[in-house]
């Protein structure tokens, strides 16, 4: 018993001295732990960083060494592209206000055009800058989804059809935005709202014809005005001093361009993932519940209201039936997109038609050939208003409002793109902008010439719908723009309202038109286009 109890105490002795001298060990090395645990780290970080692409792809195929049997085989072809910086990658390349221009620049750079590799932080991104791997990969079912990030959670587009992922909801959405707003049928019933809004636009430029006019705003609440109009039934006056409903909304929309079209650092660096530097968090918690409001008061306003969006969704039953949050998140976005891109358009069109005299001489003989100037144009006259589509084409060719097709596309499963491996989880791109300037694809691309999409006797007419990726300004595939069609058909008849009523001339008060480009949601001219307008027609 004696020898036991002896025996214990021994062992216990020992562990403690044991420990003792650990703790003595530690504090003495405890810095050079601490040492050797950075220098593992940077070795680590620097490794994922040499790899082509930069950090996210270095990450991807280091892991990949060693869990991947055919690692040699599957990974040895890497995507050509730039490194960026160790940890962030190339977040300042995507974070540009003229992030296409800076892609299109560093892909020549690489000799990386029809595939480049880049990292966003964790995530890995291809861009490509060519027609046919263009068409590869926005014609793929493998990238049918989108990239949903903070921001679009937050202002409640993951339930929209945008970002909506693919499946029995967002095909709902796509057949009920096919079937009741933008087929034909549908566009063609909303041509005299179409045209009281033109009419508006003309009386209010005609209003001060000797002074600088300012066109963004107009565009922007003409083009917010035919939306309502479309989606609830709503009716306001382009230049009602009194209309604050129109105005609170349009707030709205400008407060989600901006956040939308700001890349979140914390999306792709998942250790700031608690922090909100950039107060995208904030903004967004504070224009939800207004945009809740907002919509939800309209909706129940307009329940009586018939032969709108609005009321074919309220008449939803069983399976299709939408909640009223998922309700409000459909109609914001529709709201939200169709305000954009009309307005952006529109004004690239009349600074082109400005800065080129003898393209705008042109229309306007085609406009009083086809027309004439003893009444106004109607929708009935645009398929014979053939140079004038041809210009809108060549502008939406030099200025696409989404140069990197606004929205990126999220491969769902590992795949082959160019004959590279491109894994699940990568987010693709496609750079039109960077395409429609090239000159192995265009010729004289950089020269604007309306000319190009006349088509000859015996040619088809060019088409901007997705078909030929040499120019897809509203997508391709799956995810393609679904109001196309109505944009386009609001666009040319606006553009040839405006042109048939004025003669559009520089600013004598302001610069020339700027056509530097600043890219939010949509590519906006920098400088606001300012204008004078003389009178071609007497305005009744």
């Amino acid at each position: 018993m004696f020898s036991l109890n002896m025996r214990t105490e021994i062992e216990s002795l020992w562990v403690f001295a044991l420990a003792s001298k650990f703790n003595i060990y530690m504090q003495q090395h405890f810095a050079s732990l601490l040492v050797a645990i950075a220098i593992t780290w940077f070795t680590i970080t620097i490794v994922f960083w040499s790899t082509p692409g930069g950090p996210a792809w270095g990450k991807y195929f280091f892991t990949r060494r060693f869990i991947s049997l055919d690692y040699n085989r599957k990974y040895k072809n890497l995507i050509p592209g730039p490194r960026g910086f160790p940890l962030v990658g190339s977040m300042s390349l995507r974070s540009s206000h003229v992030a296409h221009q800076r892609i299109a620049s560093v892909a020549e750079m690489s000799n990386a055009k029809r595939l480049m590799a880049f990292s966003l932080g964790d995530t890995k991104v291809v861009v490509t800058c060519h027609p046919a791997v263009a068409k590869e990969i926005l014609n793929s079912s493998v990238f049918a989804d989108r990239p949903v990030d903070e921001t679009a959670y937050g202002l409640m587009f993951n339930r929209a059809m945008g970002f909506a992922p693919n499946g029995t909801y967002w095909r709902t959405l796509r057949r009920l935005g096919s079937n009741h707003l933008f087929n034909p049928k549908q566009i063609k019933q909303s041509e005299d709202q179409r045209r009281v809004i033109a009419t508006q636009m003309v009386n209010a430029f005609a209003r001060n014809p000797k002074s600088a006019c300012a066109v963004r705003d107009l565009l922007k609440t003409a083009s917010l005005c035919n939306m309502m109009g479309l989606v609830f039934g709503r009716e306001y006056e382009l230049e009602s001093n009194n209309n604050l409903e129109s105005e609170c909304l349009k707030g709205l929309v400008e407060e989600g361009y901006d956040l939308l079209g700001t890349l979140n650092w914390t999306d792709h660096l998942p250790w700031l993932a608690g922090l909100d530097f950039q107060q995208i968090r904030f903004r967004c918690s504070q224009l939800v519940p207004k945009v809740n409001l907002l919509l939800s008061r309209i909706i129940h306003e307009q329940r009586a209201a018939t032969g709108n969006f609005l009321d074919m969704l309220l008449s939803l039953q069983g399976s299709e039936k939408l909640s009223e949050s998922d309700m409000v998140a459909v109609l914001w976005e529709m709201i939200f997109r169709g305000t954009d891109t009309v307005a952006v358009l529109v004004e690239w069109v009349l600074a082109r038609i400005v800065m080129h005299p003898k393209v705008q001489l042109t229309v306007h003989d085609e406009l009083d050939r086809v027309v004439g100037r003893s009444r106004t144009v109607d929708e009935s006259d645009l398929p014979s208003l053939t140079y004038l589509t041809a210009m809108i084409k060549e502008v939406l060719r030099l200025h696409p409002p989404g140069p990197l097709l606004s929205w990126a596309r999220l491969s769902i499963t590992d795949t082959s793109v160019d004959g590279y491996h491109v894994p699940a989880g990568t987010t693709a791109m496609v750079n039109m902008w960077a395409i429609a300037r090239d000159p192995h694809v265009w010729e004289d691309p950089l020269e604007f010439k309306p000319e190009r999409f006349v088509a000859k006797e015996g040619e088809a007419e060019f088409s901007v719908f997705g078909s030929d990726l040499r120019l897809a300004p509203f997508g391709s595939g799956k995810r393609v723009c679904p109001g196309k069609n109505l944009g386009l058909t609001t666009v040319s008849f606006w553009v040839a309202t405006l042109l048939h009523e004025f003669e559009w001339l520089p600013s004598v008060e302001a610069n020339p038109p700027d056509l530097s480009e600043v890219l939010r949601l949509s590519c906006e001219m920098a400088c606001p286009l300012i204008v004078n307008v003389s009178s071609r027609r007497k305005i009744m």
